[in-house]
């Protein structure tokens, strides 16, 4: 990906990174170079960025216990 660095030194991030970094406007981004040279950009101020998968883990909400969930299964509701 590709971006164009305006007058004053600043560069757009593309939407692409941004979205897979977790960056919203204020958050911070911090940018190290590598012993070969390469400079890599994280998000730096939080914690790493959870994939899509981890974002659907959880529970389906309140209200029903397992005995309730179990008899919905077996057709006893």
């Amino acid at each position: 990906m590709a971006t164009t660095v305006t007058i004053k030194g600043q560069v757009a991030i593309p939407k692409a990174v941004r979205e897979l970094l977790g960056i919203k406007p204020g958050s911070k981004v911090d940018f190290r170079r590598t012993g070969n040279g390469i400079v890599e950009t994280r998000r730096a101020d939080s914690k790493p960025v959870r994939s899509r998968f981890q974002n659907l883990r959880g529970h389906a909400g309140e209200g029903l216990s397992t005995d309730d969930i179990m008899a919905l299964t077996r057709g006893d509701a």
